[in-house]
């Protein structure tokens, strides 16, 4: 499916409601295109759970389920609620085979609208449960992908992520398979700037809290950058495939994390997820920015 204006060509698949390709008016793609080599994927939507589950399981109400990294949702086949030039909304509902991993009625919506050089994106999601007491507990964020050099002639190492808040931030802990540690450290960002090099990324992501609501990914030339803003998310993740010259960055924003480490998650206890009452509505705004300087 496409949407498009006079600035952006945007493609979206119907599996997972992924982003597929975004192209600026003279035809340059900003997204990531997946390789075997480092990784398939280009920006998938992450629900009902951020990253991994320890031994792929959690409990809840004394059951206990099991359950993929980064939830169902991307592998998910997603209706059609509407299409226009510029924008178009996607959903998924329960099933029978979501509630054997998930057990919980909802029915999930993303958004994708195009303002000018500005890619909105909604997420949506529902509480249909009929009773009073059937709270739902659950992660969502992004997970898209950036071409890294985004210019002809230029090296990964030309590029940075800025930040757009003063300060540092703090960096979570994460065992080497990649499971909450519970330790933190301040993560210092000198002129609110991060280079990239491959190195960054041999301990796999960089987990980040208290950041600022925006990164640029740039270069130190005149040419194209991508701003991702996500003023409701709590976490950031940074990622290319470890020990690799992965041309790519992602830059993902997220709700939650992933488990703590040798602990399989009691949902209703596990404090950062978003907790959402029966029959309510959650809704999380975030953009990305294709542009040119």
């Amino acid at each position: 499916m496409e949407i498009k204006n006079s600035f952006l060509k945007i493609e979206i698949a119907s599996r997972g409601g992924e982003l597929r390709s975004a192209q600026d008016s003279g035809g340059r793609e900003y997204l990531w295109q997946g390789n075997s080599l480092y990784w398939e994927d280009r920006a998938p939507n992450l629900f009902p759970y951020i990253a991994r589950l320890t031994n792929g399981k959690y409990r809840f109400k004394g059951r206990e389920y099991s359950m993929e990294a980064h939830g169902f949702l991307h592998t998910s086949e997603l209706r059609t609620v509407w299409k226009r030039e510029t924008a178009l909304r996607l959903t998924l509902a329960a099933t029978e085979e979501t509630k054997r991993q998930y057990p919980f009625e909802f029915e999930f919506f993303v958004e994708y609208r195009l303002e000018g050089r500005r890619l909105d994106i909604c997420y949506e999601v529902h509480n249909t449960a009929g009773l009073q007491e059937n709270k739902m507990y659950f992660g969502i964020g992004g997970h898209p992908g950036f071409q890294v050099p985004l210019d002809d002639g230029l090296r990964f190492e030309d590029y940075y992520l800025e930040f757009g808040g003063g300060g540092s931030c703090r960096r979570i802990g994460f065992s080497e398979d990649h499971f909450i540690t519970g330790e933190e450290e301040d993560f210092p960002l000198p002129d609110n700037r991060l280079p990239l090099k491959h190195e960054l990324f041999d301990d796999d992501a960089i987990v980040l809290r208290d950041m600022s609501d925006s990164l640029e990914l740039a270069s130190r030339c005149e040419g194209r950058f991508v701003k991702v803003c996500y003023p409701q998310m709590k976490y950031l993740g940074i990622w290319h495939a470890p020990h690799t010259d992965a041309p790519y960055v992602c830059i993902e924003p997220w709700s939650s994390l992933p488990s703590r480490k040798g602990i399989i998650e009691e949902l209703e206890t596990q404090d950062n997820l978003v907790t959402l009452e029966a029959g309510a509505v959650y809704k999380n705004n975030w953009c990305i920015e294709f542009g040119y300087r």
